[in-house]
């Protein structure tokens, strides 16, 4: 019987910005820039009454919000609390999935014997990020990564579910058919016309059934699915033949300048994943989805393997300013391939990049002093962007909750 924890920050941007302002707790705070350009960020859960949610538009955020404080956003800090989080996560497992900046699946099956139960792990996870970062999170505990992320959605703010397997077909059953992965707003629509409102609709009807009015590969996915039956093991990086980050935006995003921001924060993002897994790669890969749903994927090939952020978001830049066409967008996604053949070694060993040598004294630097001690003069340059028009990394990773 596995044991999958989801551990998911609440309202990461805009919870660091309460916890490093004192002042902003319990206000209604809304992580943007430009009133009339911007889009928001993050909203704290205070604002979300109001309807305010992530990759809103600013305009339309603070007609609905007037009296909503706006922060700058600060890149920069969301990563080095990001890093500490997942350090916390390493404590207790190596098999962890991220999934963003803020969240990620943890296979504790072989923990429980050390730590307890998964609901106990999850418990002192969450205790250790208080106590540390003073940022609450939130936790769902299952047997399958899919109820799991359903059970960590449901109990926000700053709480956690457990569901057992005899539990999983009723805790299920009452939510909409939107909650199954892999059903878009169509497929959505086609359910409700075949009467299924609910998962608990679907998991009434036989594969069959659901064969004729759905075909025999989305019948079986979707009959799984409201079973709880969900196989997929959770992949950490090392066994991952790519490693990649992408968000998917509420409102569809057009031009190169505001979906930069993105690009390079999806790079970062990445170049961190690699360098905790010690990996490199050569092939940079961009992904971008248009506002119609089509689909298309561009890659480059590096002349050496990296684990380097600027270099991964120059070669998606690149590829970004050949695709992008001013269309609109609802998602980008950068990854790195994996290099899988181990290169021969040569008689002297070869020096270490100045880039290698210069994120290991970054590291170290705001880990002692904090992550504005230092910066690089191109991502300082990008983060003074953002705060004039930002774009938000995802909730994508979605836009977050």
């Amino acid at each position: 019987m596995r044991a999958i924890l989801h551990v998911d920050m609440d309202a990461f941007y805009a919870s660091v910005e309460q916890r490093d302002n004192p002042s902003l707790r319990g206000k209604p705070v809304i992580v943007g820039g430009h009133a009339q350009r911007g889009v928001v960020v993050a909203a704290s859960y205070e604002v979300r009454p109001f309807g305010v949610r992530s990759a809103m538009p600013m305009a339309r955020a603070m007609k609905q919000a007037p009296h909503a404080i706006v922060v700058k956003p600060r890149f920069s800090a969301y990563a080095e609390a990001s890093e500490h989080v997942f350090a916390i996560f390493e404590r207790y497992t190596p098999l962890i999935e991220p999934l963003s900046l803020d969240e990620a699946f943890l296979d504790v099956t072989a923990s429980v014997g050390l730590f307890g139960a998964a609901a106990d792990i999850a418990k002192r996870i969450r205790k250790e990020i208080a106590h540390e970062l003073n940022l609450p999170a939130s936790a769902g505990i299952a047997t399958a990564k899919f109820v799991a992320k359903i059970a960590s959605d449901l109990a926000k703010p700053n709480g956690q579910r457990e569901v057992r397997p005899e539990e999983t077909v009723a805790f299920l059953a009452g939510l909409p058919v939107s909650r199954l992965w892999g059903v878009g707003p169509k497929t959505e629509e086609a359910m409700k016309r075949a009467g299924l409102t609910t998962i608990g609709d679907v998991a009434t009807r036989d594969v069959a059934w659901l064969e004729e009015r759905f075909g025999a590969a989305s019948a079986k996915h979707l009959w799984e699915l409201s079973h709880g039956i969900d196989a997929r093991d959770v992949v950490p990086d090392r066994a991952a033949k790519s490693v990649g980050a992408e968000d998917t935006f509420e409102e569809d995003l057009t031009g190169l300048e505001v979906l930069k921001p993105h690009v390079h924060a999806q790079a970062l993002r990445v170049a961190r994943r690699l360098r905790r897994a010690a990996l490199k790669g050569r092939v940079v890969q961009l992904k971008l989805k248009f506002a119609d749903f089509t689909l298309i994927t561009r890659r480059t090939t590096l002349r050496e393997a990296t684990d380097d952020g600027q270099v991964i978001y120059r070669a998606a830049l690149e590829l970004l300013e050949r695709a992008h066409e001013g269309k609109a967008f609802r998602l980008t996604g950068v990854s790195v391939q994996l290099d899988e053949d181990e290169a021969q070694l040569g008689l002297f060993p070869a020096a270490a990049p100045k880039s290698s040598k210069l994120n290991e004294a970054m590291d170290r630097i705001a880990a002692r002093f904090g992550s504005k001690a230092i910066t690089m003069a191109d991502i300082a340059g990008a983060e003074a962007s953002d705060n004039d028009d930002p774009r938000s990394e995802k909730p994508v990773d979605k836009p977050k909750r």
